[in-house]
């Protein structure tokens, strides 16, 4: 299938052709998201906010350049913004409580002390550590997370599941005495 066609289709936002995009483009945007923020997770990221963003204005798309170059554009922009958020806004966190008890997902082990929760958070990588921190301990939701970090809502959520994911493990292992 042509390419002008599969994009035409995509502005009748016919997803199969957006998945045909997505296949044909997601490597070769990936390899440039991660020459710029030189982070694999955070090329992902940017990589799944770029397509987001893609498909959201395809209809800005005017077929002047290829589809992969527009596309690329738009990699190479959400790249940079994502680097500019990094180093430009950083977050004095203040420590509060932990609202563990009134999502299920979050529950740990009853041995597990307030103190151990906090001293394993930190630890976490950067880009989880500030999002699970905001959810967790000053009860931000994932728009007002990502407007303190300049990140979509998207990326907020895959972060926290991310870092709660690490966060548990982390926990379970020093649980059970596999950890550090």
């Amino acid at each position: 299938m042509f390419q002008i066609e599969l994009v035409e289709q995509c502005k009748a936002n016919d997803r199969k052709a957006q998945m045909q995009l997505y296949k044909q483009y997601c490597e070769g945007m990936y390899v440039v998201a991660v020459r710029l923020v030189k982070d694999a997770d955070d090329a992902e990221d940017v990589v799944q906010e770029s397509f987001i963003k893609a498909f959201q204005r395809i209809d800005q798309f005017k077929g002047e350049v290829t589809f992969g170059a527009w596309l690329k554009r738009i990699v190479i922009n959400r790249s940079i913004d994502f680097l500019k958020s990094k180093h430009q806004k950083k977050v004095e966190l203040h420590e509060g409580h932990l609202r563990l008890t009134e999502d299920e997902d979050w529950t740990v082990d009853d041995g597990v002390t307030v103190e151990s929760v906090k001293k394993e958070m930190e630890v976490l990588p950067e880009k989880y550590k500030y999002v699970v921190q905001l959810f967790l301990m000053e009860g931000y939701d994932h728009s007002e997370i990502a407007q303190i970090l300049g990140i979509s809502e998207t990326a907020s959520r895959t972060r926290l599941l991310r870092g709660k994911a690490q966060l548990k493990e982390k926990l379970k292992e020093k649980a059970y005495g596999t950890g550090s």
